[in-house]
């Protein structure tokens, strides 16, 4: 199975995703290979870990090279994928991604650098590594995913509009605005530091919330961005969610899978808590 697009919209997502359970039906099949521009290849592996109900593998995979290069990285990338999705081994440890030899988590990977082949890293290390055609493996996901999830592919038609709003120095409310006024229904706060919200965006994102619209606090650390509750802002009060250790990218899939089920501000909370 191929996704030929790096930035796929929610209903590429959607497709992709009861495609996957389809086949994971299929007795004829106990793995799945899904090649993937790696753009956003660790977006799609974690919308994946949270609505596939299968434990059979299910493999994402990509390339940082293409294949006219020297050294191109996608035969073996792609060779790594189907022996990870055919290993009895592999099976019930969620959505996975194999690159440059490692088997990373499909909920913890991120692509960190864009020139190199060990591009996609987690902040908590690979799960196993792929070492001539034979997975190892070393850590098991503590999140809740795939067959432990509360979410289904199969009850999911549509997903709300989430957008991600970027937190820097001498930063304005503008883009926040902006972004619930085009009909976003939850906004990511990529903030810096611990999600770190500056003096002069909190009054808009409390009057956003006031209106409706809930608010994420997320950092943009780039490995390891950890946002504690009511460390930064007070949470409680201002009624926010923080997105514990999710980028704002996986942030930002989460709530649109979770926002299908609750539009209840504690109960979001628990789920981010949970996966």
């Amino acid at each position: 199975m191929s996704v030929a697009r790096d930035r796929p919209v929610n209903e590429d997502l959607l497709k992709l995703g009861k495609r996957v359970a389809e086949l994971a039906e299929s007795k004829d099949v106990d793995g799945i290979v899904i090649t993937h521009g790696t753009d956003t290849l660790e977006e799609t592996a974690y919308f994946l870990n949270l609505v596939e109900k299968t434990d059979k593998p299910i493999v994402v995979v990509g390339s940082m090279r293409p294949g006219t290069a020297m050294s191109a990285d996608g035969m073996l990338n792609l060779y790594n994928a189907v022996a990870v999705a055919s290993d009895k081994q592999s099976r019930g440890k969620g959505v996975l991604v194999t690159m440059n030899d490692e088997i990373q988590s499909g909920r913890d990977v991120s692509k960190s650098v864009n020139i190199k082949t060990e591009a996609f890293k987690s902040a908590w290390g690979p799960m196993g590594m792929v070492v001539e055609g034979k997975s190892y493996w070393f850590r098991l996901p503590a999140k809740r995913h795939t067959v432990n999830s509360e979410f289904d592919i199969k009850q999911i038609s549509s997903l709300p509009q989430v957008d991600i709003a970027y937190g820097y120095g001498n930063v304005t409310d503008t883009a926040y605005k902006a972004l619930a006024q085009n009909g976003a229904k939850a906004l990511i706060h990529a903030g810096t530091g611990n999600g770190s919200v500056s003096s002069r965006v909190v009054p808009a994102l409390q009057e956003l919330r006031k209106n409706g619209v809930q608010i994420i606090r997320s950092s943009h650390v780039n490995q390891g961005g950890f946002v504690l509750r009511n460390a930064e802002q007070p949470d409680d009060k201002n009624d926010w969610v923080v997105a514990h250790d999710l980028n704002p990218q996986k942030a930002r899939i989460l709530a649109m899978v979770a926002m299908t089920k609750t539009q209840d501000s504690k109960e979001l909370q628990r789920i981010f808590w949970e996966y």
